[in-house]
């Protein structure tokens, strides 16, 4: 499955969520719901995942962690707020460097309405 595929996917279950959700509850709530959704669609899903750095010589497990990253070729990055900011749209892009996956996506399930919570990053990937 491509990582345009993948987020077809990513996007119909994010919307199916809020939907049956609604806004406002902690991100970790709607991590482990699109978690199971997509999982449910087939998919192969990693919570909370490490992303190491590494900088002269030295590796650093303790970086970052992606909320959710699908079939090791998608990264979601989940929040619940009031509107996001440029630098939660810089995090997913460099955990898309420093991963080499080629898509990502914002999530910001504190929108009214979904469509308008959903940010697509690409690093590479063709259209």
């Amino acid at each position: 499955m491509t990582e345009n595929e993948i987020g077809k996917i990513v996007v119909d279950a994010a919307v199916s969520v809020h939907r049956d959700l609604g806004p406002g509850l902690l991100e970790t709530v709607y991590e482990v719901a699109l978690a199971h959704v997509l999982r449910q669609r087939g998919l192969a899903v990693k919570r909370q995942v490490p992303i190491p750095i590494e900088y002269c010589g030295i590796r650093f497990d303790e970086g970052f962690r992606a909320d959710i990253i699908v079939d090791s070729k998608v990264i979601l990055e989940l929040k619940s707020v009031e509107h996001v900011s440029a630098a939660h749209k810089k995090q997913v892009q460099t955990y898309l460097r420093l991963t080499g996956c080629k898509l990502g996506y914002l999530l910001n399930f504190g929108e009214a309405l979904m469509k308008n919570g959903i940010t697509r990053s690409v690093s590479g990937l063709e259209e």
